[in-house]
């Protein structure tokens, strides 16, 4: 056995001087050192030898093995600095080349909208608040006053990703996780992408942005709500522009109302472009926060009363910047960018 050991390190240290690859290394060292190697299954033999020999023969076995991991890993430093080499002279870079400058970026316009939305709420008086993306059922509507069947809840409306969970369908769910966590006085606003589903066309998109408020404290009416949106219309689009709230209906206000804004070309006289209505379009909607969502809070409805309201980003960058096709929001062209 003294000889088959030697034999077997004399083979080996001439492998491991021929590799020239760290997978070579590797292989080596399986196939002798590995549990089923060839110096594993010589050792099996030990069995049959004298008393006197297994402690020469054992402690021959452990120098063979010694010699041989140091051989592998004096060579693989050998390998890995000549590959590194290698390297290096290919990845060289000439650092006296003209490359030309690097363009800058544009500011997206919606995230830019985004920004003065936020603004304009802190200025009067809001906190903004984040939330996430992936919501529970509970949060995005249950505690929301939803009835079970509301067709919001449906899966032809909705991307679940599992029974407990989805992808927000509004922003309003942020409300439910601040009234949780904070007790009234609260005013605070969140902005971020929402989810629903929807087919792609001039105006619709399965991915959108929202931005929703809430106001929570004891004596709030609906004449807060009111001032409130007006003010934040008329420092978004203008003085001049006028404000029209229509009833509606909302699971989580009663009374809930849309809010139209007058015509930006016309200014509430009648033109082509209102249809000679005077009025451009549904910006938002809004309402009193229902006393159940308020109870699901841990808020007394009794004691405390609130507002709260939502709206669409992406109408209002369309409106503010002219742009007629959501999809030029979402489409990452350059060319688009370049416009603002």
């Amino acid at each position: 056995m003294r000889e088959e050991l030697l034999a077997l390190k004399e083979r080996v240290i001439e492998q491991i001087k021929i590799a020239e690859q760290p997978s070579q290394l590797e292989e080596v060292r399986v196939k002798i050192l590995g549990k089923k190697g060839e110096l594993t299954a010589v050792l099996r033999g030990m069995g049959k030898l004298s008393k006197e020999e297994r402690p020469v023969i054992g402690q021959l076995a452990n120098e063979v093995r010694d010699e041989i991991e140091s051989a592998l890993k004096d060579k693989d430093i050998i390998i890995t600095e000549k590959l590194n080499q290698i390297r290096i002279k290919k990845e060289t870079v000439d650092v006296t080349a003209e490359l030309g400058k690097s363009k800058t970026g544009y500011r997206h316009p919606l995230y830019t909208t985004v920004e003065e939305l936020e603004s304009l709420f802190r200025e009067l008086g809001f906190m903004v608040v984040d939330g996430p993306e992936i919501e529970t059922v509970n949060n995005n509507f249950t505690m929301l006053n939803f009835p079970e069947d509301h067709p919001s809840i449906g899966l032809s409306d909705t991307f679940y990703i599992d029974d407990n969970h989805l992808l927000r369908t509004h922003t309003s769910p942020v409300q439910i996780r601040y009234m949780l966590d904070n007790k009234p006085p609260i005013r605070m606003v969140s902005a971020g992408r929402t989810f629903r589903y929807d087919d792609v066309d001039d105006t619709h998109s399965p991915m959108f942005h929202q931005i929703e408020g809430l106001v929570v404290d004891k004596g709030v009416t609906m004449a807060n709500l009111i001032e409130t949106l007006n003010l934040f219309v008329k420092n978004l689009f203008g003085a001049e522009v006028e404000t029209r709230f229509r009833p509606h209906h909302f699971p989580f206000t009663e009374p809930s109302a849309e809010v139209d804004v007058s015509c930006f070309e016309c200014l509430g006289k009648g033109c082509e472009k209102c249809n000679f209505t005077g009025w451009s379009m549904e910006l938002l909607g809004c309402g009193m926060v229902h006393p159940n969502v308020l109870r699901n809070c841990g808020i007394d409805p009794e004691v405390y009363s609130g507002f709260a309201f939502g709206m669409g980003i992406d109408r209002i960058t369309m409106i503010k910047y002219g742009i007629d096709n959501i999809r030029l929001l979402y489409d990452n062209d350059k060319r688009f960018l370049e416009q603002f």
